[in-house]
């Protein structure tokens, strides 16, 4: 299964994935900023972001091949870039009505009718491992 963490940076994306990652056997994890940095690419432009979303699609696929469940945290801020990525469950993190880059609030679609999860508060840690706990379910 592809999981989708998103939200407007500074919303938790990455806190609340790398914990995940904890309890979900067998789970790899994919951050944004880890892989931009990799492929040496910074542009944010439209363009730019649905070659982000294509290129976490490919990781995340390859792991899915190998039958492990993937965890990809990243703004995904627009409908196509979301589409593009494909994934089987979309967690929005709400917790921010803005976020530090004013390109990318304003480029952002709330996924209010595509997020099978809304998060709209920091998690604690406990509230994290529940959560998990109701994902593995899911999940199985």
């Amino acid at each position: 299964m592809k999981i989708l963490i998103m939200g407007l940076p500074g919303a938790g994306k990455t806190w609340l994935a790398e914990r995940l990652t904890t309890y979900i056997d067998d789970c790899a994890w994919f951050n944004a900023d880890v892989i931009r940095s990799a492929a040496n690419d910074w542009d944010f432009s439209t363009e730019g972001r649905v070659r982000q979303a294509k290129r976490m699609r490919t990781f995340a696929d390859f792991e899915n091949s190998q039958g492990r469940h993937v965890i990809c945290d990243f703004v995904a801020p627009t409908i196509e870039t979301r589409q593009e990525f494909d994934a089987g469950i979309i967690v929005w993190l709400d917790t921010i009505r803005e976020g530090r880059y004013d390109d990318t609030n304003k480029l952002f679609q709330d996924p209010v009718d595509e997020a099978h999860v809304i998060i709209k508060h920091h998690f604690t840690e406990e509230e994290t491992a529940a959560w998990a706990e109701l994902l593995k379910k899911r999940l199985k």
